[in-house]
């Protein structure tokens, strides 16, 4: 469980450290993803982006624990 939680970070620490790179390509403005922009209000709900990086984290994890 330990080793699981230490990869876990540093995918989240190195997916940190690549956002803006990965924010040119498009990822975080899918399809699927809800913003709603009022006068002093904004809501984002990145479902696209949510459903892909899990399809992606899914085939990862799957291809390591073969």
């Amino acid at each position: 469980m330990g080793r699981w939680l230490i990869i876990f970070g540093v995918i989240l620490i190195v997916a940190g450290l690549l956002w803006p790179v990965l924010q040119k390509l498009g990822l975080g403005r899918l399809p699927g993803d809800i913003i709603v922009q009022r006068e002093n209000f904004t809501l984002y709900v990145p479902l696209g982006t949510s459903l892909l990086l899990s399809f992606v984290l899914t085939i990862i994890l799957w291809l390591i624990n073969r």
